[in-house]
């Protein structure tokens, strides 16, 4: 007991022997890390050198030092062992053996991605119960937004409409604009003043939306009409410190597409819902594909530009990076202040009031709108705020890659980011970005190095070897883990309940407080309000 209040119990403290096993698992895990991915000192050992690089050995590692941020979340240790896990873990020895193997901070960037393309999806799925298939149009939109302008595609559009300006001038650019504010306006009005959405209101805001697109794409043309004497200068694409400009365009471009989407299609609930969001999502992969001036199809636009960052290169340069390593090591870093900004706006979110509303939408519909929950505002906040963290990191990914074509976001890729999200726990964030790092470990690392590693093994068929079925065993460990850990691997306490529900219901006849639930029991259970079957019996099925 507390010295001040006798009744409250004082709070467990931190277990010693598990803050140091804590630091020590860190330790060993970071030096395996380092020296599984230093050739030179792998060289030098010997047999121990041609296990560690073996992939599968290598796999294993990456994924037990990973596991390290885990055991600092998960683990009652002091605060120091957690922060120095933590922050050690992703700042210090991540970066260092990155340089090493540019491939471990690949690696990196792609999981942290994926940890935030789930995060904003579990906000669609996991808190507002809405099953979308079409998440990954709006990574589509966020890299095409960079992409198009950070490389020599922006210099062709421009010189085309150079060549064919048509009847655009100054004037269409003004009639663009007058529009566009006008529409805008109109709708922001329309969804203050009305109460109730009616018929009119539901058309007025349609037609509203209709005359914004209309201005946008005006006012677009108009630009690119009026700049086409730049095409030259621009050859290879906008300058690089665009890139922070960009950074926001790609936030509101893809949760503009996200309301855009989500107004006509939000109605719809269930399996509809999930359909028609599977068939937008392959609409704007078709329109990627066949819009060739802006996207080049499937021939896809390369070379995209990163950010220009001179004082970053200076300090990678003096920490003994590569400086074909600067770029991958800035982005590693953007990404890593963007997981922090996400999940803080998760969190925020998540105790809010529109995050109680997601969850009482997700409950029960007719009971949140009963209770004054406006159901199509609420659901399009949920697309517009997912939406938005996918079309950042979409630009992010764009940037890394340096090319982005149309089959980088085809159906397997709202699967693949969904099954994240399930499996690490519908509604939990650090449980979807679990479900984040280790669905991208599967698919880029452990399963491609079991294929490696037992290409050459004799007494293996090729037909049956697991390099050539990654997608069976990965089929085969997802349904695995469903049935062992239906509510995913770190779930919240609300998706638990939910799920385990009858298996904490009680039988009362065990302790004598009434007749059991099962035929044996002697008589039937009847639910209160029912008629009875004798004259003599009460209703309900009180004896």
């Amino acid at each position: 007991m507390t010295a001040g209040n006798p009744t409250l119990p004082r709070r467990a403290a931190p277990a010693p022997d598990r803050t140091w096993m804590l630091v020590l698992i860190f330790l060993v895990t970071s030096a395996l890390l380092l020296v599984s991915h230093n050739n030179d000192l792998l060289g030098n050992l010997g047999g121990l050198g041609t296990v560690l690089h073996n992939p599968i050995v290598e796999a294993v590692v990456v994924s037990l030092f990973l596991a390290n941020v885990l055991f600092a979340y998960l683990w009652r240790a002091a605060p120091w062992a957690k922060a120095l896990v933590g922050l050690g873990s992703l700042l210090l020895v991540l970066p260092w053996a990155g340089q090493e193997d540019t491939s471990l901070l690949d690696l990196s960037i792609q999981i942290m991605i994926f940890a935030a393309l789930a995060l904003g999806l579990n906000i669609v799925v996991g808190l507002a119960g809405l099953l979308d298939l079409g998440y990954v149009a709006f990574f589509a939109v966020g890299a095409y937004t960079w992409g198009i302008f950070a490389s020599p595609r922006f210099s062709e559009v421009l010189r085309y409409y150079g060549q064919n300006p048509g009847a655009t001038n100054a004037g269409t650019l003004a009639l663009g604009l007058f529009l566009t504010a006008v529409t805008a306006a109109s709708m922001i009005a329309i969804r203050r003043r009305v109460a109730r959405p009616t018929r009119a209101s539901t058309w007025s805001f349609a037609l509203a939306s209709l005359g914004l697109v209309v201005g946008l794409i005006l006012t677009g043309r108009a630009l690119l009409v009026l700049n086409a004497f730049r095409a030259q200068g621009l050859a290879t694409g906008l300058d690089a410190n665009f890139f922070w400009l960009f950074l926001a365009l790609s936030v509101l471009a893809a949760a503009v597409v996200g309301v855009l989407i989500g107004l006509p299609v939000l109605r719809l609930k269930g399996d509809y819902l999930a359909i028609i969001t599977l068939g937008l999502g392959e609409v704007i992969r078709v329109l990627a594909n066949n819009l060739g001036l802006y996207t080049a199809g499937s021939q896809g636009i390369t070379p995209i530009k990163s950010a220009a960052v001179p004082w970053f290169d200076r300090l990678a340069g003096a920490l003994g990076f590569q400086p074909d390593q600067y770029y991958l090591l800035f982005l590693y870093v953007v990404v890593l202040v963007m997981i922090a900004l996400i999940l803080t706006v998760n969190i925020r979110l998540d105790r809010s009031r529109i995050g109680r509303a997601w969850i009482a939408i997700r409950d029960d519909e007719v009971a949140a709108q009963a209770m004054g929950v406006p159901l199509v505002q609420t659901k399009l906040i949920a697309f517009a705020t997912g939406a938005s963290f996918a079309g950042v990191m979409g630009m992010i990914f764009a940037a890394k890659q340096t090319f982005i074509s149309p089959e980088s976001f085809n159906l397997f890729q709202s699967i693949g980011v969904l099954s994240m999200v399930i499996l690490g726990g519908m509604g939990s964030f650090p449980g979807v970005i679990l479900g984040a790092a280790v669905v991208t470990l599967l698919n880029l690392r452990i399963l491609p190095g079991l294929g490696e590693a037992t290409a050459n093994i004799p007494w293996i068929p090729q037909q049956v070897n697991p390099g050539q079925l990654q997608r069976l065993v990965f089929g085969v460990i997802l349904v695995a883990s469903m049935l062992l850990r239906p509510e995913g691997l770190l779930p919240n306490r609300r998706r638990t309940l939910e799920l385990h529900q009858d298996e904490d219901q009680e039988d009362d006849s065990v302790l004598g407080h009434g007749p059991a639930l099962t035929a044996a029991g002697g008589s039937d259970v009847y639910s209160p309000g029912l008629a009875p079957e004798k004259e003599d019996e009460r209703a309900g099925g009180v004896q």
